[in-house]
């Protein structure tokens, strides 16, 4: 099952992307309105009347926004792309399969999901693999591979673990931005020292799967602390979930969020983290309430209209600063994988184009979205927020990790994790948490 924490971006992102001028026909790409440059599209070949099918949960404007970004390449190939999105992906894509009616194409909102599909996918065509060790990490290609396979480019990008502040509090404060874990802890208990605020505020209800904001938490702390790994084996379950090291993560994390010094500026103590919608959960900070609020760059849809996201705006993030600078500049993240169940020549093409710079471009100058892939013109991103995320993802320093909930199985990491986070906030000590979601991994 895929955790909400995919829905959720995707939902946040499309709110974000209506206050974003769609690409101008002057700007060229991605069905701008004008005849397209086909110059640009000649090495994917002519497939006229030819149809590939897609298959995925992304709906609404961003659905409307991935057809734009393919339409050039629909028109200069003469291939028809039909796309369906559906919010029953998770469920619906295996039953298809299982049926013998899978979609040619396959946009999976993570590596597990991925994975559960393997046996029915093909193998990604060279030509695409060769694009991902050009545009991406080694770190991303991973993530498309099962058992040595590669099935799987990646497509577009999110990036947790921001901190959101605002500029002129700190402005005014004397406060400076942290540059490494140890200078984030003395600076909330400066800000708690002064008085004014909470230096925290925090909210992780989220109806059934309330609990969720507090995993990103944990993964962030561990991926720092512990390096990256011990946080592969941690969400491969090659190390137990209490190891040492993890619980260690756990109580480092305690260390604001189970302060009532330092939580939960504007709505109470600290229980009152699990009753605080995710999506109210940082408006403290515009109100003066709280200082600081950890949260994806999704956030910047949260917002109310109006609020002005930049460096010297309203408000601004920083990312979770390093707690062991020799583990290297490390950021959590999400994203897409495109998969293919059938290798005819138009998906193969079709394939190529999705891992292409082209695609990355088109897509993300239509406001919204960020991609890893390093073709990609920072240019294109349409806020400061996106420019900085691309930033973050292009750098060959940053090791990025997927969400470490989202690799778990979901009994875990959609489940007792969540559950976990809960117990623990409202006062099971770290090591009895662990020990509960180590139960809870499944033998098979």
């Amino acid at each position: 099952m895929k955790s909400p924490k995919f829905l959720i971006p995707a939902a946040a992102v499309g709110v974000l992307a209506l206050t974003v001028t769609a690409c101008s026909p002057e700007t060229g790409g991605g069905g701008g309105g004008e005849a397209a440059d086909c110059s640009a599209y000649s090495d994917y070949g002519k497939h006229e009347g030819k149809t590939v099918s897609v298959y995925s949960t992304i709906v609404d404007i961003e659905a409307t926004n991935l057809e734009t970004a393919w339409a050039d390449f629909e028109e200069c190939t003469g291939i028809t792309v039909k796309y369906e999105g559906s919010k029953e992906f998770e469920t619906q894509i295996g039953v298809r399969a299982q049926a013998g009616n899978p979609p040619d194409v396959a946009i999976f909102p993570q590596p597990g999901l991925l994975a559960a599909q393997a046996s029915n996918l093909k193998p990604a065509p060279k030509a695409v693999s060769d694009l991902v060790d050009e545009n991406w990490s080694a770190d991303w290609k991973k993530y498309g591979t099962v058992n040595g396979t590669f099935y799987a480019a990646p497509m577009l990008a999110n990036v947790k673990g921001f901190v959101w502040y605002a500029p002129k509090t700190f402005e005014e404060k004397g406060w400076e931005v942290p540059k490494t874990f140890d200078e984030m802890m003395t600076l909330t208990k400066t800000m708690a020292d002064d008085g004014a605020m909470k230096p925290w505020c925090a909210g992780f209800e989220s109806g059934e799967a309330t609990g969720w904001p507090g995993t990103d938490w944990i993964e962030d702390v561990v991926l720092r602390e512990a390096g990256p790994e011990v946080y592969d084996q941690w969400v491969a379950h090659q190390i137990p979930f209490n190891d040492p090291r993890i619980v260690s993560a756990m109580d480092k994390t305690g260390e604001i969020l189970l302060n009532p010094d330092y939580v939960n500026g504007g709505f109470g103590d600290v229980r009152s983290i699990l009753t605080t919608g995710f999506a109210q959960a940082g408006q403290p900070v515009l109100d003066g309430q709280c200082a600081m609020h950890h949260q994806a760059n999704f956030q910047a849809a949260n917002w109310p209209e109006g609020t002005v996201v930049a460096p010297d705006g309203d408000v601004w993030a920083f990312m979770t600063p390093p707690i062991d600078e020799s583990k290297g500049k490390a950021i959590t993240g999400g994203g897409e994988m495109v998969g293919a169940y059938k290798d005819t020549p138009e998906v193969q093409a079709f394939l190529q184009y999705m891992a292409s710079a082209d695609f990355a471009n088109n897509r993300v100058k239509l406001g919204g979205v960020v991609s890893a892939n390093k073709g990609l013109d920072p240019a294109n991103a349409q806020s400061e927020l996106d420019k900085l995320s691309v930033e973050l993802l292009q750098d060959p320093q940053t090791v990025f990790r997927f969400d470490g909930s989202d690799l778990m199985p979901a009994a875990v990491g959609s489940n007792s994790f969540w559950k976990g986070i809960v117990a623990w906030i409202n006062g099971t000590p770290s090591k009895q948490v662990a020990d509960s979601i180590e139960g809870s991994w499944p033998k098979s």
